[in-house]
């Protein structure tokens, strides 16, 4: 057992809900430490429902292929709690050592006491704690779970808001249509900021438009529509049956692409990215041993 276990089994009891968006508690605890999130570094913050990792993973090879010091912010994690944060370093960043994560939680757990604040809420204040206090050039965010009331969303001023493709999930939170999903995610537009819509489909592109639009977001580039109609699709699927010409669809590959070379255009980067694969999100270790 890793030695913040124990720490993170209590924020787990401090509130009788896994997921309760608001920006109350966390702006509370926030205040209780000193606003942290005042102190961050220049921000990304990306939201969307498929692509999120990728993008970010292209972005952190683009800009520390440019040397710059980059923090990292990811959700869930796949074995241990500390892969959600990533703390800048020289030559690359690195994953948040036991002590130093420890030491952030208990702050965060002696300036909440035992007041109600979610697992996701008090977890983002550490590691805006951590961003804090650790030099870096840019920080890299991603939304925990929809966009407008999420506990990253305390973020005033990003340099650049992402939302990667959007489609149904976490209905129970977000609402049971695209339309309402988009919404939520659109929250993470500020008024200044560059907006990033990545490939939708038209109801969420529709919606993610005009809310960057009602806030006086900056239009920083959008992935074109790709097919909508019931029809169109099945006669590009019939065609590919059949093994029509043209191969199959490849705007599935470009998708996430688009969001991250318009991400990467926010950020001013110099010199070309390195690799960019994410370690562990999805893939198979194809090696043999």
């Amino acid at each position: 057992m890793d030695q913040h276990d124990a720490i993170l089994s209590r924020l787990l009891d401090l509130h009788p809900k896994k997921i309760d968006l608001s920006l109350g508690r966390i702006e509370r605890l926030l205040d209780a430490m000193g606003r942290p999130d005042l102190a961050l570094p220049p921000t990304i913050h990306v939201a969307g429902t498929n692509g999120k990792g990728s993008t970010l993973a292209f972005l952190r090879a683009a800009l520390e292929a440019s040397a710059a010091r980059v923090h990292v912010y990811t959700s869930p994690h796949l074995l241990r709690f500390n892969e959600r944060i990533r703390l800048a370093a020289p030559g690359g960043g690195k994953l948040v050592d036991d002590d130093a994560l420890k030491d952030a939680l208990e702050l965060c757990e002696r300036a909440n006491g035992a007041r109600p604040i979610t697992f996701f809420e008090v977890t983002t204040a550490a590691a805006f704690h951590l961003f804090a206090n650790t030099p870096a050039d840019w920080l890299l965010l991603e939304t925990g779970l929809g966009g407008r009331f999420d506990a990253t969303n305390v973020i005033a001023a990003p340099k650049a808001a992402i939302v990667t493709s959007v489609s149904l999930d976490h209905q129970e939170f977000l609402g049971d249509t695209i339309e309402k999903i988009a919404y939520e995610k659109a929250g993470i537009f500020k008024r200044g900021v560059p907006a990033i819509i990545g490939f939708q489909p038209d109801g969420a592109r529709d919606v993610l438009s005009r809310e960057a639009g009602r806030v006086g977001a900056r239009s920083a580039g959008a992935a074109p529509p790709g097919p909508s109609s019931a029809s169109e699709r099945g006669r590009r699927h019939r065609r590919l049956a059949r093994g029509g010409a043209g191969g199959p669809d490849q705007r599935h590959r470009r998708r996430p692409a688009q969001c991250r070379l318009a991400g990467a255009a926010a950020t001013d980067y110099p010199r070309p990215c390195g690799g960019s694969r994410p370690p562990g999100r999805r893939n198979l270790d194809r090696r043999r041993p």
